[in-house]
């Protein structure tokens, strides 16, 4: 029998807040998970409003789909969020990606997301389609290692971690669990950040690795102002600081007029976003749930201003990591 694992909806009330929600409008929960930013937004939705969800993860799916049985506003996408560019042009009034990792995710062993627990070495959101972290890293070279764990992980002892990975691979074969990659990293990291793990940053940027994760939210962020109505939110909850420097970014350059140096003598086009905002946890729901306090929330709002060809386009996701994705 499959446990239940308890999954606490970060920034909970102030996501649905900043959101702006208008009854009879159209929302999008790009990353549904376990659901509570969903009902949050449908408990102040009338009978017209429209709610549209997506997520990779089959079981979050399942969750979704049982929610969409029983409430005709709920439509479900088992996709990524990388997927909103397929929606109707000014189709929302508001969207909300919420980039964490859900706790039923971390703390089901199966998932291979964490080291405290032991189990298969997966990390897919999304475990039937592409090849997990243990696949990836039997065939990974030292080079392509280093690199993902260095800048995924902003990892200083990248180099050592992937040698590390490597001499294990020529003696003892794969790695293959959670708990043999964190040893490995655990005995290549010589000095250890209070109170961290040692193997907290490897984890993540084999997480982010093997899921895209940063191509697909520069992909989901160029395509919502395609897909915001003028008036629209945008609101984006990030946990860590490569996530957070990509959405900060985002909404600073599209928050200024765009100048086309090409074009010199030409007016600058008006901004596309505006209202730009950051919102941290309160001490009250860090002390109540700890995995909340590395959030960081921030909100725009979609401006009247048009979108024209190539003012979207985002700069390249480390793109030298992304292209050698395997």
């Amino acid at each position: 029998m499959q446990m239940a694992y308890l999954h606490r909806t970060v920034l909970l009330n102030e996501a649905v807040e900043a959101l702006q929600i208008q009854p009879d409008g159209h929302y999008i929960d790009a990353t549904f998970g376990r659901g509570g930013h969903s009902r949050a937004i449908l408990a102040r939705l009338s009978p017209a409003g429209r709610l549209t969800v997506f997520d990779k993860d089959p079981e979050a799916v399942a969750v979704a789909q049982a929610l969409a049985a029983q409430d005709a506003r709920v439509v479900v996408r088992h996709e990524g969020f990388a997927a909103l560019g397929t929606l109707a042009q000014a189709s929302a009034d508001g969207l909300l990606l919420d980039l964490g990792v859900s706790s039923p995710q971390l703390d089901d062993p199966v998932r291979g997301f964490s080291f405290r627990h032991d189990g298969p070495l997966d990390m897919r959101m999304d475990p039937t389609r592409g090849p997990s972290a243990a696949e990836w890293l039997a065939t990974a070279s030292v080079a392509e290692m280093t690199e993902v764990i260095r800048d995924y992980g902003e990892e200083r002892f990248a180099a050592s971690i992937a040698k590390a990975i490597d001499r294990r691979r020529q003696e003892r074969g794969s790695v293959r669990t959670t708990a043999e990659l964190a040893e490995i990293v655990a005995g290549a990291v010589k000095t250890r950040e209070p109170g961290k793990d040692p193997a907290t940053r490897t984890f993540q940027a084999l997480r982010i690795h093997v899921n895209a994760e940063l191509e697909e939210l520069q992909q989901a962020l160029d395509a919502s102002l395609s897909v915001l109505r003028p008036g629209a939110r945008l609101v984006v909850i990030s946990f860590h600081s490569l996530e957070d420097r990509m959405v900060k970014q985002f909404m600073v350059r599209h928050a200024r007029p765009a100048v086309d140096r090409r074009v010199p003598m030409v007016e600058p086009a008006p901004p596309l976003l505006a209202q730009v905002s950051r919102t941290l946890p309160s001490a009250a729901e860090v002390q109540a749930n700890p995995r909340a306090r590395s959030a960081v929330m921030r909100a725009a709002t979609r401006t009247a201003a048009l979108l024209s060809a190539g003012v979207a386009g985002g700069a390249g996701v480390m793109g030298s990591v992304g292209r050698r994705r395997s």
